[in-house]
């Protein structure tokens, strides 16, 4: 049974998932052709299930920063009122 990858796009950031065998992993957000060789490696997973499951956190991880950090840089730059 092979393993599974969480990569991280050397482009957007975002969490990938790719099979250990793969070479390569075309990141569906920006394009990028990723090296699954030089990506930066989040975890290493057996199962699929589990491996998409962590994904899926990861990812709902990451949105929430965003959103946390995109409100935090807004902070004191809107005009009273808006």
């Amino acid at each position: 049974m092979p393993g599974y990858l969480i990569i991280v796009c050397s482009r957007c950031e975002s969490y990938l998932l790719a099979k250990s065998g793969q070479k390569t992993r075309t990141c569906p957000y920006c394009g990028l052709k990723v090296a699954i060789t030089t990506a930066k490696k989040v975890a290493t997973i057996e199962n699929g299930a589990k491996a998409s499951e962590l994904l899926r956190k990861l990812k709902e991880r990451a949105a929430k920063s965003n959103a946390k950090g995109h409100a935090l840089s807004l902070k004191g730059k809107l005009k009273k009122g808006h």
